[in-house]
């Protein structure tokens, strides 16, 4: 078995606004109430966070590497993302994404098939809604983390690397990502530990999971030989496309809030041979300053089946951020 490495890497965001306020009364009803861009599930703003930017511009403390992913939020006394305030531009910079290792985050995860409203609903001003707070069957609750590569049995191969993090809670692989100041890359994909049935693949080049800054109509496509140890058995080669487009916008509801998002589309195509191909699409919803605050992958399609394609309704893996 390969492992199903769609842009997953964008999987376990960081959501770096903290507690939302206590008092009882409704203060919002969708992130754009708020100044901070975000309204919890108590109709509460949550607060945007303060401080200085480092020098790099980043958004975060110049100390903390850098490492991205869907809804994480910075653990006790991390000022990752201090200084970063969401606005109503359009374009979500890289100083707007956090990229950090050491964070974690709650998750609504199903991996039942399930059907969704994903195109969302369509709103006179060209903006769409969507709202996937509800509850699917199968759904748990999973802290997903980021961490840091030195000291895994892996460290050694990624030497670049920035943080490991789960690619999908259905399988047993963690992505190997680097950030970098325009861009996140998945370098390579393995098993927590070595030894029988092991995966240890390397990506040559690093394939492009995010671009930035974001916009309506933004691309980005990257081509990458895999190759390395696949379940134990060595010397396994194949190819990965991701072809991503940022192709909608507008305010998603998930279990943790209201969020003003941008919807990143990307195409998975794998080629194992020439008769021999699998096509996997994932939908990212990124807010600014929290990164992707949900995310859902549709079946794996083979050679000669129909790709899914950007409207796909059948999702086979569901994240959604949670209080």
């Amino acid at each position: 078995m390969l492992p199903r490495t769609i842009a997953l890497s964008v999987a376990s965001l960081a959501v770096l606004a903290g507690a939302a306020c206590s008092s009882g009364t409704a203060q919002c009803h969708v992130g754009a109430d708020c100044a901070s861009g975000a309204c919890n599930s108590s109709g509460q703003c949550v607060p945007a966070p303060t401080g200085g930017d480092d020098a790099g511009g980043g958004g975060f403390d110049s100390g903390i590497e850098a490492a991205v992913e869907s809804g994480v939020e910075a653990s006790p006394g991390d000022d990752a993302g201090s200084g970063c305030v969401p606005d109503d531009s359009g374009v979500i910079t890289r100083a707007q994404v956090p990229m950090l290792s050491g964070v974690h985050g709650t998750f609504a995860i199903s991996t039942a098939t399930v059907t969704m409203n994903t195109a969302g609903t369509a709103q006179p001003d060209g903006t769409t809604d969507w709202d996937f707070s509800a509850a699917l069957p199968g759904d748990q609750t999973v802290i997903i983390t980021t961490n840091a590569p030195q000291g895994q049995w892996f460290s050694s191969q990624f030497t670049s690397s920035t943080y490991t993090s789960t690619l999908s809670e259905s399988e047993p692989f963690l992505g190997v990502y680097q950030a970098t100041a325009a861009a996140l890359l998945l370098q390579g994909v393995v098993t927590p530990t070595n030894g029988s049935g092991e995966y240890d693949l390397s990506y040559s080049p690093s394939a492009e999971i995010l671009a930035v800054p974001l916009q309506m109509g933004t691309t980005w496509t990257s081509t990458s030989t895999v190759t390395g140890t696949a379940d134990g058995i060595p010397d396994s080669t194949y190819t990965e496309k991701y072809a991503s487009v940022v192709d909608a916008h507008g305010t998603l509801k998930v279990p943790y809030g209201s969020f003003q998002v941008l919807r990143v589309q990307t195409t998975l195509t794998r080629t194992i041979a020439i008769t021999d191909i699998e096509t996997t699409q994932t939908m990212t919803f990124i807010a600014p300053c929290f990164g992707p605050v949900a995310r859902l992958t549709s079946k794996t399609t083979t050679y000669p089946e129909a790709v899914p394609g950007n409207a796909f309704t059948s999702v086979v893996e569901a994240w959604r951020l949670s209080p």
